[in-house]
This record gives C-alpha cells, sequence and structure tokens, in this order.
C-alpha cells in the first residue's frame, strides 16, 4: 500500500508555543496567562492568511486540556494532546463561520454549551472565519460569549476584525498576529529542509519567502511546489521558473546600464527579455528590491547584502551609482509599477519607466533644461574655447570674481587661464552629471596651479563630497583641459555666489516678480476688493 505524503505545511504545523516562528508577543501572553492562572474565556485572533490564527488556538486548546495539569507546555504524549493534534478531540468544536452563517445553526451550536465537557477538562470552540457570521448569530452568540459557563473557552479567528461588532470585540481578549518577516520565513524554510534531507540553495528560499508575503503556510506551500516542480531540490533556478521571476543577472545587467546612463544599450537589453516572456511587474518589484539594497549599501557601509546579492556586486553598483540617482530610480520603479496596468501594453510601459529613469537624473546649476553647454552673453553658447586662455597665452585682465589669483609668481598664468572663465558656464562645458555636476555647482573656483584645479566647497554641501564623484569630477577636468588633472578642495568659505546659489537667487528673484505682478493685477485686486478673497503667496509661481 502506497504511503501517503503529508504536506510540509501539516507535518511542520507547530504543536507547542517554543514551536511558533515571529509571533512572540501572541505566545509570552499566552504563556504568561497560563501560569499565573489567569485565562480569559474568550480569545480573538486577527491576522492575514497562514500566519497561525487556528495553530495557535489549538496549542491553547491543547494547553488547557492536557492531561497532566492546566500548562504553558503540554506533553504531547497523552491521549487529551495526541486526539487534539490529530483533530479529533471531541470537547474541541471546530467550526467553519464562513460555511455555518446562519441563526439557527449558532443556536445550536450554543445549544451544547451548558452541558460539562465529554474528556477533557475544558470544552473549547474554535469558530474560525468569525466575521463571516450574520448579525442575527452574533445577537445569539453575545451573551454566552459574556457569561458562558465556567468549562467553556471560547477561541474565535478571523481576518477582517473590522467587520465584527464592537459589542463582539468588547468581550474578548484581542491578539493581532503580524505578517511574519521575509528573513524568519526563509531561515525556518532552511530549517525545515535541512531535516528533510532535502538539496536546497539559499537564494531559491528568499524567492520563495519572498512570494509567501508574510505568510508562513503559504511559503510551506510554494515550498512543497518547488520540490515537486525541481525534481527533489529547491534551486533558485526552479524558483524563479515555477514563479515566473527572471534570473537576476538580467536585472543586475539592466542596473549596471543605469550606472552607466546608457538609453540604447537599456533598451536594447530590456527588449532582450520578451523572450523570456515576463512578469513586466514582477521586474520592476525585482529592480526596486535591488535599488534598495544598494541604497543600503550607500548608507550603511557594512551591510553584508543577502542570498540573492552579494557584498560585492553591491559595492560595485553603489559606487558606480550616485546616491541621488539611486533614490530616483527606485521612485520611478514603484511609480512605474503602479501605473502598469494604465500602459498600452505591460512591455511598453516597462520600456518607458526605464526612458523616465535616464531622462529625468537630476540636473543641478542651468536648470532642468540644460544641456551641455549653456547660453552666455551675446546669446553665443559657450565652448571649451572661450571658457579658458589657451595655454602660454596672457592672462586677462579682468580680475574673476571667484577672488584673486594664487600668491606665487609663476603659477600666475596658468592660475589665470581658469580663474578668467565663467565657473557655471565652464561647468556645462565639462559636461557633468548627477552628484559630480552638484558638487561642482556648489562650488567656486579659486585657481589653476600646474595640475591641481583648486576649488571652494561650501561649508553646507561638505556631504556631497566623496571619492567617487571627486574622481568623476577630476576625469572632467582632466578632458576639458586636455591633461591630466586633480581637484583640491579648500576650507574656506567661498567669497563669491556658486552657480546653486546663483540659481537659486535667480529663482526666488522671479519668484518675487510674479508675486509683485500677481498683486498688482486689476482681476485680483477686485477679487480683493469685493469678495475679501486673500492670496496664498506660497501658491504663487511665475510662468516659464
Amino acid at each position: 500500500m502506497t504511503e501517503t505524503y503529508t504536506a510540509l505545511a501539516r507535518k511542520w504545523r507547530p504543536r507547542a508555543f517554543a514551536e511558533l516562528v515571529g509571533q512572540e508577543h501572541v505566545s509570552r501572553a499566552l504563556v504568561n496567562a497560563l501560569e499565573t492562572g489567569r485565562v480569559h474565556h474568550a480569545f480573538l485572533f486577527t491576522g492575514t492568511r497562514g500566519v497561525g490564527k487556528t495553530t495557535i488556538a489549538r496549542i491553547l486548546a491543547k494547553c488547557l486540556n492536557c492531561e497532566s495539569a492546566v500548562t504553558a507546555t503540554p506533553c504531547g504524549q497523552c491521549a487529551s494532546c495526541r486526539e487534539i493534534d490529530a483533530g479529533r478531540f471531541v470537547d474541541l468544536i471546530e467550526v467553519d463561520a464562513a460555511s455555518r452563517t446562519k441563526v439557527d445553526d449558532t443556536r445550536e451550536l450554543l445549544d451544547n454549551v451548558q452541558y460539562s465537557p465529554t474528556r477533557g477538562r475544558y470544552k473549547v470552540y474554535l469558530i474560525d472565519e468569525v466575521h463571516m457570521l450574520s448579525t442575527h448569530s452574533f445577537n445569539a452568540l453575545l451573551k454566552t460569549l459574556e457569561e458562558p459557563p465556567p468549562h467553556v473557552k471560547f477561541l474565535l479567528a478571523t481576518t477582517d476584525p473590522q467587520k465584527l461588532p464592537v459589542t463582539v470585540l468588547s468581550r474578548c481578549l484581542q491578539f493581532n498576529l503580524k505578517r511574519i518577516p521575509l528573513a524568519q520565513i526563509a531561515g525556518h524554510l532552511r530549517a525545515i529542509l535541512e531535516k528533510e534531507g532535502i538539496e536546497f540553495e539559499p537564494a531559491g528560499l528568499q524567492l520563495v519567502a519572498q512570494a509567501a508575503d508574510g505568510s508562513m503556510r503559504d511559503g510551506l506551500s510554494l515550498l512543497d511546489q518547488l520540490i515537486a516542480f525541481g525534481g527533489g531540490r529547491a534551486g533558485e533556478a526552479e524558483a524563479r521558473a515555477m514563479l515566473g521571476t527572471i534570473a537576476r543577472d538580467h536585472v543586475l545587467q539592466l542596473a549596471e546600464r543605469l550606472a552607466a546612463a546608457d538609453p540604447v544599450e537599456l533598451l536594447r537589453h530590456a527588449q532582450s527579455l520578451e523572450e523570456w516572456a515576463p512578469d513586466y511587474a514582477q521586474v520592476l518589484d525585482e529592480l526596486a528590491s535591488l535599488l534598495t539594497r544598494i541604497a543600503l549599501k550607500q548608507v550603511v557601509k557594512d551591510f553584508d547584502g543577502d542570498d540573492l546579492y552579494a557584498p560585492q556586486v553591491l559595492e560595485r553598483l553603489a559606487g558606480a551609482i550616485a546616491p541621488e540617482d539611486v533614490q530616483l530610480y527606485y521612485q520611478t520603479a514603484i511609480m512605474s509599477r503602479r501605473d502598469l496596468p494604465l500602459a498600452p501594453d505591460p512591455r511598453t510601459g516597462f520600456e518607458m519607466a526605464l526612458l523616465r529613469m535616464v531622462a529625468f537624473r537630476p540636473q543641478a546649476g542651468s536648470g532642468a533644461g540644460a544641456g551641455p553647454q549653456a547660453v552666455v552673453q551675446g546669446g553665443r553658447p559657450a565652448g571649451p574655447a572661450s571658457l579658458a586662455t589657451p595655454a602660454g597665452r596672457a592672462a586677462s585682465s579682468t580680475p574673476s570674481a571667484a577672488g584673486p589669483p594664487p600668491s606665487a609668481p609663476g603659477a600666475a598664468p596658468a592660475a589665470a587661464k581658469a580663474v578668467s572663465g565663467d565657473w557655471g558656464a565652464m561647468i556645462a562645458a565639462l559636461e557633468l552629471q548627477g552628484a559630480a555636476r552638484q558638487l561642482a555647482t556648489h562650488c567656486v573656483l579659486v585657481g589653476r596651479e600646474g595640475a591641481v584645479v583648486r576649488l571652494a566647497l561650501d561649508p553646507r554641501s561638505k556631504f556631497m563630497r566623496t571619492s567617487a564623484v571627486e574622481e568623476k569630477l577630476a576625469q572632467a577636468l582632466t578632458k576639458y583641459y586636455g591633461e591630466p588633472m586633480r581637484v583640491e578642495f579648500t576650507a574656506v568659505a567661498p567669497r563669491a555666489e556658486t552657480p546653486a546659489q546663483a540659481g537659486q537667487r535667480a529663482s526666488q528673484e522671479e519668484a518675487e516678480s510674479a508675486r509683485r505682478a500677481f498683486e498688482s493685477d486689476p482681476g485680483v485686486q477686485g477679487f480683493r476688493e469685493r469678495f475679501g478673497a486673500t492670496a496664498l503667496p506660497e501658491t504663487i509661481r511665475p510662468v516659464k
């Protein structure tokens, strides 16, 4: 005779409070109540599916009816404990409220409350999905729920406590079971597979735990499915194929192309995913998950990653993508995930999300519409030739607003070369992007001494300085001057206005001009006089 297979969710169901995973706040309260003899007559367990509501109720019933004593640690060996585990204990009455919603069913159930238990110490009524009872059923239950016989305990479970009448809630001790964290689900699945002797890959368990979405029962059911799908093993490739997710290598390549800000290669790789028939919503979820880990690595240097992404991978991407770009990419991914059903088709929505990421990267200094060149006096574009004097040429007699040239006589001609130019226009010519551009716009050019460009950084912006950003700025200056350059920052505050401060001042002046024009408008004045209207200054914006 073929042996019947028992699903992992049933085989490894906790049979004692010590075996519970992720619900310590509930088990601690119940253990203390049992040990002190202060066991309430009605309990309400709430929470999402698969977090242990009925499991805890059965453990509590076992604690109350263990033949040894009322205890927080039932023996599990006596007849009562074994029968409760097997689901055939006569004094544990389990009711599915979803199928017994009528008031006659409830009255029939309550007719037997007055009778003493047949075998156990207490008669325990376990009513699952209690919110499905009708209004009349609740009314019939109320009096018994408030003053039950001393030998009766009520254990109610529901996924939707908002539908319960307040008269029921006030008669119960309520315990809200939490969603189980991903790490605890993955750890429990690992422990089960080790005991079962089944081969697995940690990344595969991480994917299953992630798909379980806080439910341990769902995690065990998915693990059963994965073992069957993988032919007796739980690997990462099998998990991705079963769950319909793409390989993480594809997500890593998307992130690397975002770091390179190469829209052509980014779209080419996005289009190559079509052969895998991916769920593009899940691809965006995976990309957002990777960006979260990158942001953590940038902020918390000792973040070690997890089973999906190794620390060295996160270290490389954290150095390649500016922090503000990571935040923008993450926000774009989750917003595009929400809007994906509105797109003409999922692939189009996914590709537009990637285009948004590279098209709307932060641009500091010359405004959002600034390109690689800036317009200077007379409307002519400023290029590298108009921003600095050629090497060996005499310095301009006009002093720079950034400050005097260096005091060393031998360095005067070279320093004058950079100082004589407009630093804001020079930033545009450098074609900087992201964090490097922001750092440059918060500096004032002090001068140049040979292969060294000296900048004075606004002290309020010193957090922008990182080795990676400084390297990008030095590379841009090297390309601009045509020879190797390095950057040194002075500790003194800039004497002149930085490009960022100039842009902020210009915006404030435009806003103030718009407010004055609005206040002087005859129509606005008429509204004030006739209706006593009041303008909100912060809502007035200049028209571009």
